[in-house]
């Protein structure tokens, strides 16, 4: 299933609960929340407070994405605020096992995610408690970024060894650069799920851009 993730990293932070009720309407799937420390990643977003205070204007789940160099003691925090699916690094402080089991005990599906330097195959030892592989297609931190298309690899690798052992409902996500154009080549290397930022609120008519990914991504 073809699933559509708006960024609100590149929505208008002042009216957020407009902007995530638009994303709703038009079509999006979840919301991603991208969270930012300024230690793991050079860039500051928002923290728990904030996903809480925007957790009721959309029905939609949320997507959080912690780029955030100690995961561990925060993921409660987000738990409780409403995230759905919390994803983090494997390249963070954290024991990753241990904040899988974390995420997975507080009743929250667990996302695990590598950046563009990192190889795909950290994530295997750890794919049997996972609803979600985030690989990013740009290096974290900003928005706006083009598309890393050598990253394919890493998408159809981690596909293929998902196959092999048989499990299902693991969601492939790729993040950074994705657009009508991007998404396709994306889709065709095995990834399901599409997070885009700029090229969603940056939409002259999101409802038609939405439909238009999810055609291009259906192989």
């Amino acid at each position: 299933m073809v699933k559509i993730s708006p960024s609100i990293l590149s929505s208008d932070y002042g009216n957020l609960e407009s902007e995530l009720k638009k994303m709703e309407e038009c079509g999006a799937d979840m919301i991603h929340v991208d969270v930012m420390d300024g230690h793991f990643v050079p860039n500051i977003t928002l923290g728990a407070p904030i996903v809480k205070c925007i957790r009721k204007a959309t029905k939609l789940p949320f997507d959080v994405h912690l780029m955030i160099s100690d995961p561990y003691k925060y993921v409660p925090d987000f738990a409780k605020a409403g995230s759905d699916i919390i994803t983090f690094h494997t390249e963070s402080d954290s024991d990753t096992e241990k904040t899988i089991d974390e995420i997975l005990s507080l009743g929250k599906k667990a996302g695990l995610s590598v950046k563009p330097g990192t190889p795909v195959e950290e994530i295997y030892p750890y794919l049997d408690k996972l609803s979600l592989v985030l690989i990013m297609t740009v290096e974290p931190g900003f928005g706006g970024q083009s598309f890393m298309e050598d990253m394919m690899p890493k998408v159809t690798a981690v596909k293929n060894e998902i196959c092999r052992r048989g499990l299902k409902n693991i969601d492939i996500e790729v993040d950074g650069g994705i657009n009508k154009d991007t998404i396709s080549v994306a889709a065709k290397a095995g990834a399901n799920a599409f997070v885009s930022g700029s090229a969603l609120f940056g939409s002259d008519d999101i409802k038609k851009t939405i439909a238009e990914f999810k055609k291009s991504a259906t192989i």
